[in-house]
């Protein structure tokens, strides 16, 4: 290459020059003619701005005399500041950037009568193949232009907010110089502190989740004079296409908006208690990263015990059961900057929107709601045989059973462990004609486990009861009671062919015709032939299988035994 004088031009980009289609030799003036035009020209060359360009010198026969090309570097300088031979300042000026130009300049805009050294003849014709690359001006400042805004927007970049953000990195000419795209992963960073080039620092401001924008700056506002050392050449205007994926501040809490109330809410949730609820997890830029309605299958926990990242610790406080709501939720009060490692990357805000199944304290007992009849006596106790309808649902309304379904009414012995503890406890105290609710917690219900197939583990049941016949019970401790005064000779009534011993049979047909006559009554609700041979084991006490008169006693006599 030629070392010019600031009366030399060097040009950006320059192809070689083809003779046969060479203007016509000047005279007066430059002729230019066009090789190239963009289909865009955002902004044309005017004195006082500073080009980056490429260019190919020949003589009229084609002989170069200077390549920018060769040289392996662009020709950067401002125009209309006699830093170049007076025909290159008028050739630039209206170029636009990635146009191509032929130029002829004559002698006297050139080097006129006294040529350059060795290198360029006095008056000389010059032809320029030049290639413009980079227009900037001294007083430029970031430009930003969004060419998509998201629906929503609901809080925007600002000094001190951490981002992470994709974007594609070029040249004024369109050159990719980098892209976070092909590493595949986000450019994370605080905005407006400094951590970042001045120009993106600031043309990150103001910006939504999910926009999109391109942001232009001068070589004073990138990496300057001396460009990055590699892919950025020294004073090159710099193009960013960016989208915004994720924003925070340090100083975040979570926010939570509701999306549905349920009314009435006689209870929210609290420290301690155990919930089971559905949600959907996404980043804030919309992709998503788990479910549990995929799963099929609530997500069941205790809340403010840290058993969840903390943000949801504090996001499911003070719920209804049937709540909707959503959780957003900053880094530093979830996976914070490492992430999962694998769907939630670092640094990520997290969005839940959850539905509250149901939740319950283990200081819960049975919740008991009652409409009762005018007469309302007696009322059911231990050991009493209760027939009752019910209809048996979760708290978020899902229908589990119903006794209506059978057409026939559900019927255990009250304190025999028939049903679940909450049930026992729920129809304890009622009369004939009651109805009532009974909202029973999953520790005095189906517990952990649930039922597979009908009931979740740790859920909440409610039941609809209505108490449709009662049969009082006997004391506790006995199967069998009797109604008249008992016989003095009731072991002789009982040994019906008079051997001295009562067999199995003797026993069971006495006790039978006992009941049947209304003189005695078996405990209801259990299998009365079971009954009477736990009756007749208990008196037979050396196992002999026979009962004799000394092995004999009434229950009176009896502290242990649970007979006559």
């Amino acid at each position: 290459m030629i070392t010019l004088t600031h009366n030399m031009i060097l040009l950006p980009f320059l192809v070689a020059f083809v003779s046969c289609n060479a203007p016509p030799v000047p005279t007066d003036d430059i002729i230019i003619e066009k090789t190239f035009s963009p289909e865009q020209c955002l902004r044309a060359v005017k004195n006082g701005d500073y080009v980056r360009y490429h260019y190919n010198g020949m003589f009229p026969d084609g002989k170069k005399f200077d390549s920018s090309y060769d040289r392996g570097s662009t020709y950067n300088v401002f125009v209309g500041r006699k830093q170049l031979i007076a025909g290159m300042d008028k050739a630039l000026l209206g170029m636009c950037v990635n146009e191509r130009r032929l130029v002829k300049i004559p002698p006297h805009l050139a080097y006129g009568k006294d040529g350059y050294g060795d290198i360029i003849p006095p008056n000389s014709v010059l032809h320029f193949d030049v290639l413009l690359l980079d227009i900037w001006n001294s007083e430029d400042q970031v430009q930003s232009n969004t060419y998509h805004t998201p629906e929503h927007c609901g809080r925007k970049v600002q000094v001190s907010d951490y981002v992470r953000y994709h974007y594609n990195g070029t040249l004024l000419d369109g050159t990719l110089f980098d892209s976070s795209h092909t590493r595949m992963r986000t450019y994370d960073t605080y905005v407006g502190i400094g951590w970042l080039i001045a120009g993106m620092d600031q043309g990150l401001l103001g910006m939504c989740v999910g926009e999109r924008r391109i942001i232009t700056m001068p070589p004073s506002l990138g990496y300057g004079e001396n460009g990055d050392g590699s892919d950025i050449p020294p004073q090159a205007s710099l193009v960013f296409d960016v989208v915004l994926l994720d924003l925070h501040n340090p100083k975040d809490e979570i926010a939570v908006e509701v999306q549905h109330l349920p009314d009435p809410c006689p209870r929210k949730s609290a420290v301690g208690d155990f919930m089971r609820y559905h949600y959907n997890g996404s980043l804030l830029d919309g992709t998503f990263f788990d479910s549990s309605y995929s799963r099929n299958h609530t997500y069941d926990t205790y809340i403010g015990k840290g058993y969840v990242i903390v943000g949801m610790d504090q996001g499911l406080l003070g719920l209804c059961i049937g709540e909707r709501r959503r959780i957003t939720i900053p880094p530093h009060l979830a996976y914070g900057e490492e992430g999962t490692g694998t769907k939630i990357p670092g640094s990520a805000v997290l969005v839940f929107d959850v539905h509250v199944i149901d939740f319950h304290n283990p200081s819960d007992s049975v919740e008991i709601t009652s409409t009762k009849p005018e007469s309302c006596s007696p009322l059911s106790k231990n050991g009493d045989y209760v027939k009752y309808h019910y209809n048996a649902s979760l708290l978020d309304g899902t229908d589990i059973d119903s006794t209506h379904n059978y057409g026939k009414t559900y019927n255990v012995v009250l304190g025999a462990g028939q049903v679940v503890i909450g049930m026992e406890q729920g129809l304890m105290g009622m009369c004939v004609g009651e109805k009532r609710r009974l909202v029973i917690p999953p520790h005095l219900g189906y517990g952990e486990r649930g039922v597979e197939g009908e009931v979740p583990g740790s859920a909440v049941l409610v039941f609809d009861v209505e108490l449709i016949e009662m049969e009082e019970g006997l004391p506790e401790g006995y199967m069998y009671v009797w109604n008249d005064d008992v016989s003095p000779d009731l072991f002789v009534e009982m040994d019906k062919n008079k051997d001295g011993k009562v067999e199995a049979s003797e026993f069971s047909d006495y006790i039978i015709k006992q009941v049947n006559e209304g003189r005695g009554r078996l405990a209801p609700g259990f299998d009365p032939n079971r009954l009477i041979e736990n009756m007749f084991n208990n008196q037979d006490r050396n196992k002999d299988g026979h009962i004799t008169e000394a092995e004999f006693k009434l229950k009176a006599d009896e502290t242990t035994h649970d007979e006559l």
